[in-house]
């Protein structure tokens, strides 16, 4: 093939990926907005739509209101052209979760599963999967992928699981689902797939802090519109900042961790229920027992945010399976103990909530998928 040639093909494939990308940002557009803002000739456009649309990439839905000539048909792109799984894996469960192109949730479940470092475990998670694509009837050629989001911290390859306290899952390998599911697959810290999650349904932001609230607290730092690893891969693990020495004992061996603190296994160990059963009692009760345990644990975690946005200037994200509990009194009750004790005031604005609970690591992961078919078009 002659030089010539091959700049005409690659032309052709840049110009379709900018046609795609350009409807995929704007949801939905003409084919007159299109040629302009990406001034492209009308031929152009038109032969790249087609192509798109015969490859099932885009549709035409309906038509723009009338300017005084002949009404625009409306384009964008299929969302569930391509379906990405994600899966958090936890020590008693596995949250399994379905997303569409824009990042949407189509599906999401939780299945009792207790985790064990043996061939059955995997093979029963892959099973599990397997059930819920077919029960939902993801035909297997959408399937872009399956992400795991674990906790415990991923080695750089993302491979291997190299530290695994909590779930006692040192050593688990990618290859251990992979070897029984039919898709390509990934690994990833939980925490950095939430934050992942949280930049997704965040893109204005160039840095933050999230805390992941979940049964175990987790962290991740973003800088540069990117999730900071570090060298060995536990940037962001703000669950082992220490905040009282003669505290309770963590995971981890040393006392008075963040974990012990303001993780969702601590919160329902002091108050002896469930966050399901906690929440109502305290909003609708007004328990004085309950409001204080509450109390202790927003001081708590205004004491850590306080030191992280010293650190980090940045807006915070809490996120997480206790998040969608915080209620406005809350916030404002954080930010009050945050600025009350710190030389930087924090503004309102930059303590954000997130909404997704306790899929959004598994969400998160789905994300990595989609992310890379949409760059690849």
């Amino acid at each position: 093939m002659s030089e010539k040639g091959l700049t005409t093909i690659n032309l052709k494939k840049i110009n379709r990926s900018k046609v795609y990308q350009y409807i995929y940002k704007n949801k939905v557009t003409s084919k007159l907005q299109i040629v302009q803002d990406l001034q492209m000739g009308l031929s152009t456009v038109s032969q790249n739509l087609n192509l798109l649309e015969e490859a099932g990439l885009i549709e035409r839905t309906g038509y723009f209101d009338s300017t005084g000539g002949r009404k625009a048909q409306a384009i964008r792109i299929v969302p569930d052209f391509r379906i990405a799984i994600g899966v958090g894996i936890q020590k008693t469960m596995i949250h399994i979760t379905a997303v569409h192109l824009y990042g949407d949730v189509l599906c999401a479940d939780t299945v009792p599963l207790t985790y064990s470092n043996t061939p059955a475990y995997y093979e029963q998670a892959a099973e599990t999967i397997k059930t819920f694509i077919r029960d939902n009837s993801y035909e297997e050629e959408k399937i872009l992928g399956i992400s795991f989001a674990t906790q415990g911290i991923i080695s750089p390859d993302k491979t291997t699981v190299t530290y695994g306290n909590i779930m006692e899952n040192t050593g688990m390998r990618l290859e251990d689902f992979s070897r029984y599911l039919p898709y390509p697959c990934h690994l990833e810290h939980d925490s950095k797939s939430a934050a992942f999650l949280e930049l997704w349904n965040h893109p204005e932001l160039d840095s933050a802090i999230v805390i992941l609230l979940n049964r175990n607290l987790g962290g991740a730092v973003i800088t540069n519109h990117q999730i900071h690893h570090g060298y060995s891969m536990h940037s962001g693990a703000i669950e082992h900042m220490c905040i009282d020495p003669d505290g309770p004992v963590c995971y981890c061996g040393n006392r008075g961790c963040l974990e012990t603190y303001c993780s969702a296994n601590a919160l329902e160990h002091s108050s002896g229920m469930s966050a399901k059963d906690f929440f109502p009692l305290l909003r609708e009760k007004k328990s004085p027992r309950l409001t204080q345990l509450w109390e202790d644990y927003l001081n708590h975690l205004a004491f850590a945010i306080k030191n992280l946005n010293m650190i980090v200037d940045a807006p915070l994200i809490i996120s997480g399976y206790l998040a969608p509990y915080f209620t406005q009194e809350d916030i404002t009750y954080l930010l009050h103990r945050i600025n009350s004790a710190s030389p930087f005031l924090m503004d309102e604005t930059h303590l954000l909530l997130g909404v997704h609970g306790q899929y959004t690591p598994a969400i998160g992961a789905a994300l990595h998928y989609v992310e890379k078919f949409i760059k690849s078009v």
